[in-house]
């Protein structure tokens, strides 16, 4: 469960190695402070004794389109096994464990060169692009959260990706040091996290789908097929639904003009999705 930093693998090999059994998850997601005492963490990492009491309130982080960070996205080898990053965002989908990591780290720089903040919406993947932004949806409970990758790790066979303690809070698995989840790619520049249009007005909606990577091609095929500029067409994610809308249209008559469009080159029945 233990991210290790790139600027410390010489710690690293020692933590990995002892990374053991998590306790049995427990039937309610303990306060912050409860888990002081407990944890499915290694050794001396963990929470602080006194951490802050209103990490239901803090935000999901926001996509915002960031250029990719100079050195921390090179092809690297931790304890023998060699990873090579992505070097452009793309659509990424994959399910395994999701553990977290605290106060052992606190502090410490990043792969990216900041500081890790463990009551941040942060986590760390071994090859998303650094940065990048990432919905992780736990398996059991259906809960999701949005986190800005910035970060390596974890490198172990059975866990994909590494949340901050706030985040792993959210999901509702502190107690139990790790849980099954959804870890899916978010594009900044066609995705609003909020499940709302950027601006009030009139739009299509093409279809939606339950995979990001769907949502992408089809909103790839709309800009294609009706010549559209990039920033009219985008992916909403509402209700654990990805849906392509293009818009906003200036009247009802406009927005009808492109939905027989959609309809002629596409053969896609689309729908009207007012926002004001």
């Amino acid at each position: 469960m233990k991210t290790i930093l790139i600027l410390g693998l010489a710690a690293a090999a020692l933590a990995l190695g002892g990374c053991g059994s998590s306790p049995s998850v427990p039937a309610k997601q303990p306060s912050p402070a409860a888990t002081a005492k407990k944890g499915g963490y290694y050794l001396d990492d963990g929470p602080e004794a006194n951490p802050p009491a209103n990490l239901d309130a803090v935000p999901d982080a926001e996509p915002r389109d960031e250029p990719l960070h100079r050195f921390a996205n090179r092809p690297y080898v931790v304890l023998g096994n060699a990873y090579t990053p992505q070097t452009a965002r793309r659509a990424h989908r994959e399910e395994g464990l999701a553990s977290w990591y605290g106060r052992r780290f606190h502090g410490r720089k990043t792969a990216s060169g900041e500081p890790y903040d463990m009551y941040a919406m942060t986590a760390a993947h071994p090859t998303l692009p650094i940065p990048s932004y990432a919905r992780v949806t736990a398996l059991g409970s259906g809960k999701s959260v949005v986190v800005r990758i910035n970060d390596r790790g974890p490198f172990h066979s059975k866990r994909v990706i590494d949340l901050s303690y706030t985040a792993a809070y959210k999901l509702g698995y502190l107690g139990s040091g790790s849980t099954r989840v959804r870890v899916e790619s978010l594009d900044p520049a066609a995705y609003d996290t909020r499940g709302e249009a950027l601006l009030d007005g009139i739009y299509l909606q093409v279809g939606a789908f339950s995979r990001p990577d769907n949502a992408q091609q089809l909103r790839e095929r709309l800009a294609r097929a009706l010549a559209l500029d990039a920033g009219r067409t985008r992916v909403v994610l509402n209700d654990s639904l990805h849906r392509v809308q293009v818009g906003p249209y200036p009247s009802d008559d406009a927005a009808h003009a492109d939905r027989a469009r959609v309809r002629e080159r596409l053969d896609l029945n689309a729908v009207l999705v007012r926002r004001d």
